[in-house]
Formats: C-alpha cells, structure tokens, sequence
C-alpha cells in the first residue's frame, strides 16, 4: 500500500511568468482560482504551459485570462482542448470591485505572475502591476551588475 502514495517530489513546481517582474513594477498580488478542464490539468501536471504572453481583462463582472497557453495533453484524442483558449478566473466579489477599480484608474494592468498546485487545486497568482519605461529597466540591470560584482568579491576572499 505505502507503494501507491506519491511522494511530495512528484508534485510539479510553479509556472512562472519570466517576463512580468522585466517589463513591470508589481503594486499588489491576489490569489485566484481558474476554470480548467480536464485535459488541461493532466497537462499542467506535466509543468506544460507557458505566461508569458498572458494578461487579464474584465468581461462585464468577471475576470479572465487571455493568452495563456496549456499544450495539448499527449493521451487527449478528440476531448483535447484549445491551447490559448480564454479561462475565466474565479475570485471574491470584493477581490473583484477592488482590482476593477484599480484598473479603471488607468495606467495599471493585471497580470499573471504565477500557476502552481495548492494541494489538489490549481491557483493563479496574478499581479495589479504598472510598466516599466526603458530608463527602469537601465537601472535595474545596473543594480543587478553591481550585486553580482558584490557577491564575486566576496566569493574570492572567503577564508577556508
């Protein structure tokens, strides 16, 4: 019996958005559920999709999610699903007016930052975030040079 327990290796890790935190300044983070089907939480089980092009917008009181791709699971035959089809996103009422009111202040976006297993259930952790202009984006590759320059000079005079 002790054969058929999974192990907590096997569950995989989060989907990140390698773009979000290079092109935007992230103000404030929700957790939100998602609506899948069944073909696509076999395949993210496999760590198979991708947020990079992924953004949310509001459809009358909802919020969904537009270009997040999920590839075809492997075994699907015809029940597969749409890879970039739109998933609606499931949040409080209140979670919802706030980050519609954000929003509707202009200059922000909702992005998703995130996918990953909370137990049995997928979340996606999404981000009200405002662009970064060209001179932002400098800078922060200026600090990340100095900090490495940093974290070298201390590597080569450890004392052992």
């Amino acid at each position: 019996m002790a054969g058929n327990k999974q192990n907590k290796n096997s569950v995989p890790h989060a989907i990140r958005n390698s773009k979000a935190l290079r092109d935007y300044f992230v103000e404030d983070t929700f957790e939100a559920g998602i609506v899948l089907t069944g073909t696509e939480v076999k395949s993210l089980r496999a760590a198979k999709a991708s947020l990079n092009e992924g953004f949310c917008r509001f459809v009358k009181k909802d919020l969904f999610i537009y270009g997040l791709h999920i590839d075809e699971y492997a075994w699907g035959s015809m029940n597969n699903h749409i890879p970039r089809r739109e998933r609606k996103l499931l949040l409080h009422k209140h979670e919802l007016r706030k980050l519609k009111k954000l929003t509707e202040a202009g200059g922000k976006s909702i992005i998703p930052l995130r996918l990953y297993f909370k137990e049995a259930l997928i979340k996606v952790e999404i981000g009200v975030c405002v662009g970064k202009k060209l001179f932002d984006k400098r800078e922060d590759l200026k600090k990340k040079a100095v900090m490495r320059d940093i974290d070298r000079s201390f590597k080569g005079s450890r004392y052992e």
